[in-house]
């Protein structure tokens, strides 16, 4: 029996219409990378397995696709009862591997060093939608310079990027240290993650089911309390997002939590930046949002995520921060970074979803030349060298089929013009050119007429 043909949960074919998509969304992304003065880098699909673990927490650890060894390497580790049977990983992130990138080739960088890198990822996540097993990131990242003017051109080119694509979006951004800050003033500042980790889930679950997984992991009544009133104040529509945060400033003060009042004056710097480098250009909507956490550990100073403010997709589409010293994991201290993701695949689905993508993306064919046997087909071939030189997408039909049949071919592609050279044109050194859908062919011209209409014509 033939095996039924699939593909693993959570991965996806794209046709060449989707390709077009696809490529558009690159081109715009890395276009603004480039302009920015981001340079091209590439790592390996697959890292060690050491390299990643242990870097995007507890849930991200249990979401790295693993290798398993193989032949004699595998046979071993299971007779020897090994609880590890895989020593490489497929990468999680672009971010680490960007990292164990700058250790491993320190002497050759100049520092700051501004990488943007455009590659698949994966994660053994539950299928669902919005959220798959491979897809694509387009990180920006520059590493080696403590400067916040870094977070403020981050959000400018996330402006830029959706501004290309035609699309709204929401933005928000947070500090890690005042995260931090807050774990100090609820007295749990040694359970940090775990507290973030629950705050970064809130848009999913809810006031009531972060409350639970507090509760769950073993917090304090009291504490849960006090976070539970720090939420359901800042959620709540009666207060500007202004005097919350000056509510939560006085509250450091008080209590001294300098890094909590660092992690605010960061923030104030980055939006009296936004807000000089920002004026005159579309309105551009950034909220700071305090109970916005990003879950992943290496975070250390400004977070940021966006989400579409159309289409029905809630996910996040891009995000991103700081990170002081992920590094010095690989051994290489105190080099800081900042960095953002965008994520293709959920951008390509509310770009549809949302009719955002321009009718003509390129790529597609121009003109087909109609095949009326071997001698024409000799001739074409030389007319479509031409037409190809002058920067036209141009192709010859393969078979001397009747022309209904080359003429629905060129329909169901989207070709807008059919060349016919039969024995006519080609004694008398012209092309019949017939527009798609018109209804008539147009008159005998020459190739060189044929380039200049093409060239000239909206239909491509």
């Amino acid at each position: 029996m033939a095996t039924k043909p699939s593909i693993p949960k959570g991965t996806r074919d794209f046709g060449p219409e989707e390709m077009l998509r696809r490529k558009y969304i690159f081109s715009t992304i890395e276009r603004v990378f480039q302009k920015y003065g981001y340079l091209p880098l590439e790592t390996p699909a697959m890292e060690n397995l050491e390299t990643l673990t242990g870097k995007y927490g507890e849930e991200g650890d249990r979401l790295i696709f693993k290798i398993l060894k193989r032949g004699a390497e595998l046979d071993r580790a299971i007779e020897g009862g090994s609880k590890s049977l895989a020593a490489e990983a497929l990468r999680y992130d672009l971010t680490v591997p960007f990292a164990r990138y700058v250790v491993q080739n320190q002497n050759e960088i100049n520092f700051p060093f501004k990488r943007y890198q455009i590659q698949p990822v994966w994660r053994a996540d539950r299928p669902q939608k919005g959220r798959y097993r491979e897809f694509y990131q387009c990180d920006a990242d520059v590493i080696g310079s403590t400067s916040l003017l870094s977070e403020v051109e981050l959000v400018l080119l996330i402006r830029e990027v959706f501004d290309m694509l035609g699309l709204k979006v929401k933005l928000c951004i947070n500090n890690r240290k005042v995260l931090l800050g807050l774990s100090k003033l609820f007295g749990v500042e040694n359970r940090t993650i775990e507290v973030v980790t629950a705050l970064d889930k809130l848009e999913k679950i809810g006031v009531e089911g972060v409350v639970a997984e507090l509760s769950r992991a073993g917090f304090d009544s009291q504490v849960v309390q006090q976070i539970q009133s720090f939420i359901e104040t800042l959620v709540g529509a009666s207060t500007s997002a202004g005097h919350n945060a000056a509510m939560l400033r006085e509250q450091f003060r008080t209590a001294e939590i300098d890094v909590g009042l660092k992690g605010m004056e960061e923030m104030d710097y980055i939006k009296s930046a936004l807000s000089n480098a920002a004026s005159g250009v579309p309105e551009f909507e950034v909220v700071w949002d305090l109970t916005l956490a990003r879950g992943l550990d290496y975070y250390t100073g400004a977070i940021f995520e966006v989400k579409a403010a159309e289409g029905s997709l809630q996910s996040s589409i891009c995000g991103g921060g700081r990170y002081d010293d992920l590094t010095g994991i690989f051994g290489l201290k105190n080099m800081s970074g900042v960095g953002i993701s965008f994520g293709a695949d959920r951008i390509y689905d509310v770009l549809l979803e949302t009719d955002k993508f321009p009718a003509e993306l390129g790529g597609s064919t121009k003109l087909l030349f109609a095949n009326f046997g071997e001698a024409e087909a000799m001739h074409c071939l030389k007319l479509l060298r031409l037409v190809r030189e002058a920067g036209i997408a141009a192709e010859l039909y393969p078979d001397a089929v009747k022309l209904p049949k080359q003429f629905t071919y060129a329909e169901k592609k989207g070709i807008p013009y059919v060349a016919i050279v039969g024995e006519t044109e080609m004694k008398e050194g012209v092309v019949t050119l017939k527009k798609m859908g018109a209804g008539e062919k147009g008159g005998a011209m020459t190739v060189a007429e044929v380039i200049t209409r093409l060239s000239n014509s909206s239909a491509g």
